[in-house]
């Protein structure tokens, strides 16, 4: 398969990119919206083999993270950044029609683009295990925090309290909550592209989101779209999964305000389906990609 890297000047910086494969027989190509802030390219690369059925996947480390790493500039880590180079990587490589998947953060920026810009050429969206709404997801983070150990709620209560997330106990507790709902521990028989070191951009996380997934505080915490997403005018595609950060209320309250969407919930999966059910993720995204187009 042909890989292609290369780097895209932005904001006197560099925003690094990744093509796995090439475009054939007209298809619209695929591109990846990473999660984070900060969480960087890396994952998505478990879906090249969709580069298989004729189209280029491209996915690429946003601002703040991986190859384009940078920090000591909170200013930037806000959704008009983001924003601004999505549609400058659009441009740069010439993507007139596009299909676009965001996960987790990247389908809040994949929501605030179709909203705010209007963009033509945009084939799709396949919005995987995200949110349009800041203040439900934190409170569906919160009603499952219920579920955790008697010590578990306390530590991260006496952490919201006085504001220090960092306590021994504290950090536990979050590790107990994200491998319930995000993702299970790294092992040997994981992807490599999952084990490979990275380069997160924590600074873009905390001034983006914030401390952890059940705490908004940063420029994100705003960040409401429901009464919105009547707005998206392109085929939308709803992943989640039973388990996931993205809770089913999460993903129904997209999947009942966006005209004509489509919902998969995967049973059993947390916030990464597309690694635990990689097979799966891959087929539904080929045949959901043809009837698009």
């Amino acid at each position: 398969m042909k890989i292609t890297e290369g780097y895209m000047p932005f904001l006197g910086h560099q925003t690094y990119y990744r093509i796995a494969g090439e475009c054939r027989d007209g298809k619209a190509p695929l591109l990846l919206l990473h999660g984070g802030p900060g969480s960087t390219h890396n994952y998505f690369e478990v879906l090249d083999a969709l580069a298989d059925t004729g189209r280029a996947i491209i996915s690429y480390d946003q601002i703040g993270c991986g190859n384009s790493y940078l920090d000591g500039h909170p200013e930037l880590w806000t959704l008009e950044t983001w924003t601004r180079e999505l549609i400058a990587l659009r441009e740069h490589l010439g993507l007139d029609r596009v299909h676009l998947l965001g996960q987790s953060w990247g389908g809040m920026l994949a929501i605030g683009y179709l909203c705010n810009c209007q963009p033509d050429g945009v084939a799709s969206v396949i919005l995987s295990s995200t949110l349009s709404s800041a203040s439900l997801w934190a409170h569906e983070q919160h009603r499952r925090i219920s579920f955790l150990s008697e010590e578990d709620q306390q530590a991260i209560a006496d952490a919201e309290r006085t504001g220090n997330f960092d306590t021994p106990e504290c950090v536990r507790a979050t590790e107990h909550f994200m491998l319930r709902h995000c993702a299970g521990e790294i092992t040997e028989e994981s992807p490599e592209c999952m084990r490979r070191p990275k380069r997160s951009g924590s600074e873009a996380y905390l001034y983006g989101w914030g401390p952890n997934e059940f705490t908004p505080s940063g420029s994100l915490k705003d960040f409401e779209y429901t009464d919105r997403l009547h707005e998206i005018r392109c085929p939308a595609l709803i992943i989640s999964g039973t388990n996931d950060l993205s809770s089913p209320l999460v993903s129904k309250t997209m999947y009942d305000n966006i005209p004509g969407a489509r919902w998969e919930l995967f049973d059993g999966c947390r916030h990464m389906c597309y690694v635990e059910e990689n097979e799966k993720y891959i087929r539904l995204l080929t045949g959901w990609m043809d009837e698009t187009e």
